[in-house]
């Protein structure tokens, strides 16, 4: 099994950014819709906060490719997800036919967070930046 755990924590990496990278480019060429979503459900400031969002996502997913300051990474990733989950998928606050759907939305993302969790603890594994760093 020891012999799968570089190319599983590459994979891992690869997977988290996956959904995280295309989700922040997205918002770079449609930065006044994100900007509309984030204040649409009270959040203030919502131009910074999309900024924010573009650079946790872009950012973030880039070091966990490369595998550069993997763990804060992880970290920052998973707590902006789980921030994320409790303003945009609040389904304990929304009508009856759309709590379904939140409901596995908000619990997704949870589930991404335990990933991302897993990552921070374990770090990159040994095909990555941090390794050749001796980080």
């Amino acid at each position: 099994m020891n012999a799968l755990q570089n190319p599983f924590a590459l994979l891992a990496r690869l997977l988290m950014a996956v959904l995280f990278l295309p989700a922040g480019i997205s918002k770079i060429s449609g930065f006044a819709g994100t900007a509309g979503y984030i204040g649409s459900v009270g959040l203030p400031m919502p131009e910074v906060g999309a900024a924010l969002a573009i650079l946790v996502e872009v950012g973030a997913s880039i070091l966990l490719v490369i595998g550069l300051c993997t763990r804060p990474a992880a970290l920052v990733l998973g707590v902006f997800t789980l921030v994320a989950s409790f303003f945009f998928h609040n389904f304990w606050a929304m009508p009856a036919d759309a709590q379904m759907m939140q409901s596995l939305m908000f619990f997704k993302n949870i589930a991404i967070v335990g990933g991302l969790l897993a990552i921070a603890a374990f770090g990159a594994g040994g095909w990555s930046l941090d390794a050749k760093r001796g980080a």
